[in-house]
């Protein structure tokens, strides 16, 4: 006896008699299955001839429209609480490959409107019950070339983002209000005009890239294939959403500088306009601060933009090129000196004057004055040595008035100013001697030439080895910007009347929350500047590798965020992009990018041109 019980004793020869009778009746054991089931492809006639079966088609005739079709078999569901939505869609299996998570479908009604959705999920599931958890599948699956798609199916969970109907002729979106039909046949969303309202994304405007979907562009048929995503531009539907501020967030490496060139490049455009209050079209100014010395190159053209790319631009709309009206106002401090031989823009130089300390006292503040200290930096020392100097003091005039013993005495006796109040202060505001009065121009009469419309004003401090000084000169010159464009009686038309852009790479070091007095001016001035910048045509544009260093004041007036690469945890977290998309940027290549602009579109990813469209990099 073996293993197979009583099967162990079979012999092949012992039953013949058996087998010529079943050759009787027109059966054999070679006409039966190796299971031992008979053959469902033959069958004997009356006279003991055998027959085939003729075979019956399994797939339905006709042509495949769509991808797949809604499916109810786990409820079928829309509602205003999206995790209460059950929307799926059963996935065919020519069409499993090409489908990924966050691609866009189309769903129809009966009536002729349609469901715009988002994929966000992807399921095999078993198509008959099996387990298939056990070693001989495993082993089979081994030995085999290919998967039998017919074993499995295929479901796609959607998210519905809007229903597309017909308005006379016009295409327009709403929110979802209704729930698609049991087996409707859906089907990529493959047309520009379709996905463009569905995502609620403007046609014109200043472009940042071309819509993605898991890093790869998304394709139409139409020409060119891919689909152009821009920021309003416009009053027609509010204020251009570039005086609603824009940030820049992306680590190093991950094509941040890159992208923010090829958008400030379309600011610069001479095509682009916004109207004043006195009727007059005028295009923007662009000052861009620059820690890194990178932005001059905008005045040349990129050597590695060739013909057929330039035209592909010309096709899209989107300027390129060296912008010829771009300049390099060189800070002048101390010793220190400017190389550029990486860009031909011209260069100027010019100084910080200690009067406009008068109007901003926390220039010269430092970091470590507290309220007591800095009141009386404001309220005595200031007045008292504008009175004696005039409007015209000089910083070095400024530290011999503070080392007066006479004058110390005076405040401290009088109660003014208690004298370890006064030191402090004194201490706290020596070290500048660097920075203001400078053997150059005083910004300040050079404002007609800093603010240009249509001009790139590019301030590098790169050359500055001084961190205080550093600050020193982008906050005063920053300030001089935003105090003349939020005044009422400003001293300098030139920027009052002038669209600006105000550009700040390496932003988190000067927007940072920090328990200084000068930090807390800083955050203050920038912030009504966020306010009020719509009214007054300023636009902040903030560029940063440490987004959650800027101050939540400005960073809630921010409207439009770019984040490319980041692999910083706390970093993503604080750019508040959906949870959906925030998963995807650790992961993100150089140049892709999701923009969050709740005034523009749904949150959508991005991928940004290949090539900068002026000059970048350092041979």
């Amino acid at each position: 006896m073996t293993d197979l019980g009583d099967f162990g004793d079979f012999d092949a020869d012992a039953d013949s008699d058996d087998g010529a009778a079943a050759d009787a009746t027109g059966s054999s054991p070679s006409s039966s299955g190796s299971d031992g089931q008979g053959s469902a492809s033959a069958s004997a006639t009356t006279d003991g001839t055998a027959s085939e079966f003729e075979s019956t088609p399994v797939e339905p005739s006709g042509d495949d429209v769509g991808i797949g079709a809604i499916c109810v078999s786990q409820g079928l569901r829309v509602a205003e609480d999206g995790e209460e939505t059950s929307l799926r869609a059963y996935v065919t299996r020519g069409n499993r490959s090409s489908i990924r998570i966050g691609s866009y479908l189309l769903a129809p009604y009966p009536d002729g409107e349609t469901l715009f959705c988002r994929i966000t999920g992807l399921e095999y599931a078993q198509q008959y019950h099996a387990d298939d958890a056990t070693e001989i599948h495993a082993r089979r699956a081994m030995r085999t070339d290919g998967i039998d798609e017919s074993d499995y199916k295929f479901v796609a969970e959607l998210e519905p983002v809007a229903v597309l109907y017909d308005d006379d002729g016009e295409l327009k979106r709403r929110m979802t209000d209704r729930v698609p039909k049991p087996q409707t046949v859906i089907r990529q969303a493959d047309d520009t005009e379709e996905i463009k309202t569905g995502l609620k994304m403007p046609d014109d405007g200043v472009f940042l890239g071309h819509l993605s979907v898991g890093g790869e562009k998304v394709r139409t048929a139409a020409s060119p294939p891919t689909i152009d995503y821009r920021l309003k531009d416009d009053y027609d539907a509010g204020d251009p959403l570039v005086f609603r501020h824009t940030l820049v967030a992306g680590g190093t490496g991950s094509g941040k500088t890159h992208g923010a060139k090829n958008i400030l490049r379309q600011y610069l455009d001479a095509d682009r306009t916004y109207p004043m209050d006195d009727g007059r079209e005028v295009t923007p100014a662009v000052v861009q601060f620059d820690p890194q010395d990178e932005y001059a190159q905008m005045h040349d053209d990129n050597p590695e933009l060739d013909d057929e790319f330039a035209r592909r631009l010309e096709r899209e709309g989107i300027a390129y090129g060296g912008h010829d009206e771009t300049t390099a106002f060189v800070p002048n401090v101390g010793s220190a000196s400017y190389a550029a031989g990486h860009h031909r823009a011209e260069q100027v130089e010019f100084t910080i004057p200690f009067s406009m300390v008068h109007d901003n006292p926390w220039l010269v503040a430092g970091s470590g004055l507290n309220d007591n200290q800095y009141g009386a930096l404001v309220s005595v020392l200031l007045p008292r040595f504008r009175k004696q100097y005039g409007d015209g003091g000089t910083y070095e005039e400024f530290t011999t008035f503070l080392d007066d013993p006479a004058l110390r005495e005076e405040l401290d006796e009088s109660g003014r100013v208690h004298e370890a109040t006064f030191d402090a202060v004194r201490r706290r505001v020596l070290g500048f001697g660097h920075v203001f009065d400078q053997d150059a121009r005083p910004i300040t009469e050079l404002v007609h030439e800093f603010v240009r419309p249509g001009g790139l004003t590019v301030v590098p401090t790169y050359h500055i080895n001084d961190s205080r000084a550093t600050e020193a000169i982008v906050l005063a010159v920053s300030s001089l910007i935003i105090d003349q464009k939020l005044s009422n009686d400003p001293d300098y038309d030139r920027i009052k009347e002038t669209p600006l852009v105000l550009g700040m790479d390496e932003a988190h070091n000067f927007l940072t929350d920090a328990d200084s007095v000068q930090a807390g001016k800083v955050i203050t001035k920038f912030t009504e500047a966020a306010k009020q910048g719509r009214k007054e045509r300023l636009g902040l544009f903030l560029i940063t590798q440490d987004p959650q260093d800027i101050h939540d004041a400005v960073f809630k007036q921010i409207n439009t965020t770019v984040v490319l690469n980041l692999g910083d945890e706390d970093a993503i977290k604080s750019v508040n992009i959906p949870s959906n998309l925030e998963s995807k940027v650790p992961y993100m290549e150089k140049g892709q990018m999701v923009v969050y602009s709740p005034d523009n579109s749904e949150p959508v990813e991005l991928i940004g041109l290949p090539k900068c469209l002026t000059r970048h990099g350092r041979d």
